[in-house]
């Protein structure tokens, strides 16, 4: 099919866009790598009036680190992220990204794109939400911070109002003692996955904090702290990390349960996501805090 009739617009400001969306009277729709986007518009799912094209707002294409955040602007395409050395501040975004689509796609589509699309398998959302990175949102109040675990209400349903642009994205730079993990399973890559799960430990002395965000499992990104789990899988194991998923697998059971929502579909049953999401979150949670000891100096690196 192709995209029903629709007026294009490329502002030079950012005050310009949001006056260009506000001009359509909510049938306006934003439009940078258009990865997301575009599919959607040739299957008629979405009809706007007007594509408001943000390529050559300038100030959009902001990407570096600053206060202890890597800052990424609503311009900047997702391979440009993955290969540049600045993003190794963020372990999770190096892990996530290569599972992005293909590389293709990953040259044009943009990191606030993904985030504004809000596909509930997608990865880089489930990272922003187990980071809680803050997104800025402007529009013609002004800028405003919204944390990422608050952003994402549904399937493709957002903070984002008809007047908003994702303008940025800021993820809290690694610090000593952190660990991470990330896993997706899917039928082949580029399509989507059918579990994931995204694993942030830190550990600080005698403490032990543990999260895990599951993707492609409910409706949007779902974020449950798993430090009890780890606390008591790591006393049944004795501190032996090889046995450590092992001994994870009984308490996360109950969390799969809780967090994996999704009916069926020809792809996979909803117990057959729950399987995956426990063995997942197991293994890649015994990862994140054995990275976690190494940042730490608890262990050898």
């Amino acid at each position: 099919m192709k995209a029903a009739p629709f007026a294009y617009v490329r502002p030079s400001s950012l005050s310009d866009a949001i006056a260009e969306l506000v001009s359509t009277g909510g049938g306006g729709k934003v439009i940078a790598g258009g990865q997301s986007l575009v599919p959607v518009l040739a299957m008629r799912l979405a009809r706007p009036a007007t594509l408001v094209d943000i390529n050559s707002v300038t100030e959009l294409d902001r990407f570096g680190i600053a206060d202890g955040y890597l800052e990424i602007g609503a311009t900047v395409r997702q391979r440009r992220v993955e290969r540049d050395p600045v993003s190794a501040a963020v372990p999770l975004l190096g892990m996530a990204l290569p599972w992005v689509g293909h590389r293709e796609l990953r040259s044009r589509g943009t990191v606030c794109g993904s985030l504004a699309h809000a596909d509930p398998a997608a990865e880089l959302p489930a990272v922003a939400c187990c980071l809680n990175a803050e997104l800025t949102v402007t529009g013609t109040g002004g800028a405003r911070q919204v944390p990422a675990r608050e952003f994402f209400s549904g399937a493709m349903t957002t903070a984002l109002g008809p007047e908003d642009i994702l303008t940025a994205v800021r993820f809290p730079v690694a610090g000593k003692g952190e660990g991470f993990g990330f896993a997706e399973i899917a039928r082949r890559h580029g399509d989507f996955a059918l579990a994931g799960v995204v694993a942030r430990v830190r550990v600080r002395g005698t403490e032990t904090d543990a999260e895990l965000t599951g993707f492609g499992v409910s409706d949007r990104p779902v974020t449950r702290s798993a430090a009890g789990e780890l606390a008591a899988a790591l006393r049944e194991s004795g501190g032996d990390v090889t046995s450590l998923p092992g001994a994870l697998s009984g308490p996360l059971t109950a969390v799969a349960e809780e967090l994996v929502d999704t009916d069926g579909d020809a792809h996979a049953s909803r117990d057959y996501r729950r399987r995956l999401f426990r063995t997942l979150a197991s293994r890649e949670l015994s990862k994140a805090y054995e990275r976690a000891r190494t940042s730490a100096g608890e262990v050898d690196s």
